[in-house]
């Protein structure tokens, strides 16, 4: 039983390679932005708004079925995180003002199925994410001037830099190779490791919440 599934298994590649390599494989570049934010069981929602970051890569698109299926692995720097809600107060007639967000800074490596139909495509399929740094960024402003700043990078001791996640979305391609893309991305994996005893306790239940949208483009294949 065992050398038969095997050898189905291999019949099953031995297909897959001949399909991809008849079908072509096209390599690509792609860029465009981020709308980020932090999702799950969190204490003070309300403190956190969305951030735009930039993302862009590199992508291989193996065709399976011509102009119908292909695999798509991605490689992508992605900056996700928050913004904090501005704090205004007054005081003596002053205008004070408490600003700052948090970038993670993250490699991506989706690898989505994609289907196509008329040039409209529907991409879906795991992600793998691996956290580069967290800088964060704070400001402090009276009457609109500007009276401290600061930005840092965070310790990542008590944080999970692996990531696994999804992604899904719908695009379309012309047939120079150009395209337009947006997607969700989605974690399965809380931000802080187990034991995060941190300032910001939200951390222990947050995820990573992203809408993207870009442009690319895929050579043609020889």
């Amino acid at each position: 039983m065992k050398k038969l599934a095997f050898a189905l298994a291999a019949v099953a590649g031995l297909g897959l390679a001949s399909s991809a390599q008849a079908q072509g494989i096209r390599f690509g570049v792609k860029a465009g932005a981020n709308l980020s934010n932090l999702t799950g069981n969190l204490n003070n929602q309300d403190i956190y708004k969305n951030k735009f970051g930039f993302v862009g890569g590199v992508m291989l698109n193996v065709g399976l079925i011509d102009k119908v299926l292909s695999l798509q692995p991605e490689v992508l720097f992605s900056q996700k995180g928050f913004k904090y809600a501005d704090n205004t107060f007054t005081v003596l007639g002053n205008t004070n003002r408490f600003s700052g967000n948090s970038t993670y800074n993250y490699i991506d490596v989706p690898v989505l199925l994609k289907v196509r139909a008329a040039g409209l495509f529907f991409e879906a399929g795991p992600q793998y994410s691996y956290l580069l740094n967290v800088r964060d960024n704070a400001s402090y402003t009276v009457n609109g001037s500007n009276v401290s700043s600061s930005a840092a990078n965070q310790n990542l001791d008590n944080v999970r830099r692996n990531e696994i996640g999804y992604a899904a979305g719908l695009g379309y391609e012309a047939s120079n190779g150009f395209l337009i893309d947006v997607r969700y991305n989605g974690s399965f994996t809380d931000f802080a490791k187990d034991g995060y005893n941190g300032s910001n306790q939200d951390l222990r239940n947050a995820r990573n919440s992203v809408f993207q949208a870009s442009i690319g483009y895929l050579l043609s294949s020889k």
